[in-house]
């Protein structure tokens, strides 16, 4: 094999590869390892990418072969590979495929699986798990298993260390005709990026064994609802959207109104404030795991059956609550598509999300839809300030969750809040926070309306709506906007408390602030700004560092500021 100094590529014996992004083949290697290794820091020079069994499992379900992922790695590494790396990576993949499930006998019973393993010593290694005892029968060739186990079996195997390449059939559903408009129903050109029709067409595949179901990894803002429509048109089915809240349906509602050519009544809403069901149904996953006593049944589980559906989206499909992972696991004859920002759950249930919903399909980073101008770019810069003398002694004595909330409400972060404002005047701004009391004090002093989860969702909608129109330049949201929210002309955003430094929650506070912006006048596009306050010396700059180390692997630009002196010690109300 022919090394080229020149190449970007470094290998490493703990499968991490460090990419040189300034190598004149940093694109092109950058491409071919991402169907194997995922990225998990990219700052300014060196962007690091590690390869997991998960991830390499991934591309197995994908259709990579040991030999296609060696190849890529010999393409582009600067140095040798580490000796017995690239056969551990043929040993990890080899496993994928080992367990196959598959239709029943011709003839058997149609609620019948068929778990085919021809390896003696995994089939005794699956006979012997404990856990899967009680799903499988033992046959001939295998294991049989009932239609309603196939999820809860493809989540213990990949535990195991067998995970299944699923070739059972999927139901079609009831056919719908899909198309995407050529012209929003809004008047303007609607025209699918390169990006979001391969991201569509990762998932949908050839239509054959293995194809149909899979997540799709894109950053906050580059359009996850358009994908996920475009997914709809290619397959032409009664669909189910399961998302985050209230506001959030009611935008995959609009969306698919402006963009596709389906009928009102085609489209219904399935939530706290309105029960309907029509071909395509979007519900809040609130709903679906609500229940009248804790441990009894959850009565709108029935949604799931209530219509032949041919397709389940996940929208942030990384929030999937634990009892929905429970109807995932059961509705895998159905095509499925899951959404998100961040593969990341704060639960680490990741191995779930590719049992329960497939393998990641396709996957792009953040700079590189900043660099084409797909989505802003974003500056990042923290704010300490100290705590006013009269905290300190309590902050001192306090318990340790205790010294964190008095650190978030220090009351010096408002001047700063109200300062920041008044430097961006030509922003539309979301002031965000943890704690009420604090946010209700934020909004009386700029003269904002406040948005939390006690909030009415026909106020939250008006809310929105003005802020959208540049109505409202500022408005103060709860941790209930995390998520799901099109707040397309927000270009700041100041956090003055957040969730103990939670990467998922910093990943989508940013992303309410990445949709590309026209400046005034036309010209460049405007950049974004987000800030994060913090109280110096306390635990919040604990977990200020967490946030600071997140973005900063991203590759955002992060600067930290102290602010100090008399101005921040007056009023504050």
């Amino acid at each position: 094999m022919a090394l080229d100094p020149a190449n970007p590529l470094i290998v490493q014996s703990d499968r991490t590869l460090l990419l040189d992004v300034h190598a004149p083949l940093a694109e092109a290697a950058r491409i071919a390892i991402m169907p194997f290794a995922e990225l998990e820091k990219s700052p300014e020079h060196i962007h690091t990418f590690r390869i997991t069994p998960l991830s390499l499992w991934n591309a197995a379900g994908a259709g990579f072969t040991p030999r296609e992922v060696i190849r890529a790695l010999e393409a582009y590494t600067r140095y040798p590979i580490p000796s017995g790396v690239l056969e551990g990576f043929g040993d990890t993949m080899a496993r994928y495929g080992k367990v196959r499930m598959i239709a029943g006998e011709p003839g058997g019973d149609e609620e019948k699986l068929a778990l085919v393993v021809d390896s003696k010593a995994v089939r005794a290694e699956v006979a012997a798990s404990r856990a899967l005892d009680k799903y499988l029968e033992k046959t001939d060739s295998g294991f049989s298993l009932k239609l309603t186990d196939r999820g809860s079996v493809k989540r213990e195997l990949i535990r195991l260390g067998w995970p299944i390449k699923d070739e059972a059939p999927l139901a079609n559903g009831e056919p719908l005709d899909i198309r995407l408009r050529e012209q929003c129903a809004s008047g303007k050109e609607f025209v699918l990026r390169d990006y979001q029709k391969e991201a569509a067409a990762s998932a949908a595949g050839d239509g054959g064994p293995g194809t149909g179901y899979g997540v799709i990894v894109l950053p906050c803002g580059s359009g996850k609802t358009i994908v996920g429509m475009a997914f709809m048109a290619l397959l032409k089915t009664n669909t189910l959207i399961l998302t985050t809240n209230v506001a959030a349906v009611h935008q995959w509602m609009d969306e698919l109104l402006d963009k596709t050519l389906l009928a009102k009544d085609q489209i219904a809403e399935y939530s706290g404030d309105s029960k309907s069901v029509a071909p395509v149904t979007v519900a809040t996953y609130q709903i679906l795991t609500w229940r009248p006593v804790k441990d009894g049944p959850f009565p709108h589980f029935r949604l799931f059956r209530e219509r032949p559906w041919g397709l389940i989206i996940y929208d942030e499909v990384h929030l999937l609550p634990a009892p929905v992972f429970r109807v995932a696991a059961e509705l895998q004859a159905v095509r499925r598509l899951g959404l998100t920002a961040t593969l990341v759950r704060e639960d680490g249930a990741e191995d779930a999300v590719f049992s329960l919903v497939g393998p990641k399909r396709y996957d792009i980073p953040w700079k590189d839809l900043e660099g084409k101008g797909w989505i802003a770019c974003a500056f990042c810069t923290e704010i300490r300030l100290d705590l006013p003398e009269e905290l300190k002694a309590l902050y001192a004595v306090a318990s340790p969750r205790e010294k964190y909330r008095v650190a978030s409400e220090n009351p010096l972060k408002k001047t700063v809040v109200a300062q920041l404002v008044e430097n961006h005047r030509e922003d539309y701004i979301l002031v965000i926070g943890q704690y009420i009391s604090q946010l209700e004090s934020i909004a009386q002093l700029l003269r904002a309306p406040l948005i939390t989860g006690r909030t009415p969702n026909a106020e939250r909608e008006r809310i929105y709506s003005e802020f959208r129109r540049g109505k409202l330049p500022v408005i103060v949201v709860s941790k209930v906007a995390n998520f799901a929210i099109d707040l397309p002309d927000a270009s700041m955003a100041i956090q003055v408390s957040g969730s103990f430094g939670s990467r998922q929650e910093e990943a989508q506070r940013l992303g309410r602030i990445l949709r590309p912006k026209p400046a005034a006048g036309g010209g460049p596009g405007r950049n974004s700004w987000f800030y994060t306050l913090v109280s110096r010396f306390t635990v919040e700059e604990d977990f200020a560092a967490n946030r600071q180390k997140f973005l900063a692997e991203q590759g955002y630009k992060y600067t930290i500021q102290h602010w100090t002196g008399e101005e921040l010690r007056g009023p504050h109300e």
